[in-house]
């Protein structure tokens, strides 16, 4: 295999309980947002949640249509730690009704996702 061809993203072909997921989040404030992913990260439900820049949201809510600036999140878990990261958010979210979307990638880079599923196990020693 040449260097080029090396460097070309390839589909993991991960165990399904160890699949990277991506769950989208917007949460309200800076704050909030770190928060949320210093509480995911130190848990080990999520290998890495980034805290993207304020974006301005539009939607219908209660029969009125509202626009707030929001903060988004992306947070990498992988399918057997997905349930509990989800629940965490859930709890961990400011909002009545969270967005908490999760999206299955086609490909994610091979290392990133070993890396990931590594980050997103517990301990030894420690059951979870």
């Amino acid at each position: 295999m040449s260097a080029s061809e090396r460097s070309i993203p390839q589909p993991v072909r991960a165990a399904p309980p160890d699949a990277l997921l991506l769950i989208l989040s917007n949460v309200p404030d800076a704050a909030t947002a770190s928060r949320i992913a210093q509480v995911l990260v130190e848990e080990r439900l999520a290998a890495c949640v980034n805290i993207l820049g304020a974006c301005r949201s539009v939607y219908r809510w209660q029969g009125a249509i509202e626009h707030a600036e929001e903060v988004p999140l992306l947070v990498k878990t992988t399918r057997r730690r997905h349930a509990a990261c989800r629940q965490r958010l859930k709890e961990l979210h400011p909002y009545e009704v969270p967005e908490i979307v999760t999206v299955s990638p086609a490909a994610v880079w091979p290392a990133y996702a070993d890396w990931a599923i590594a980050e997103t196990r517990a301990p030894p020693g420690r059951a979870r």
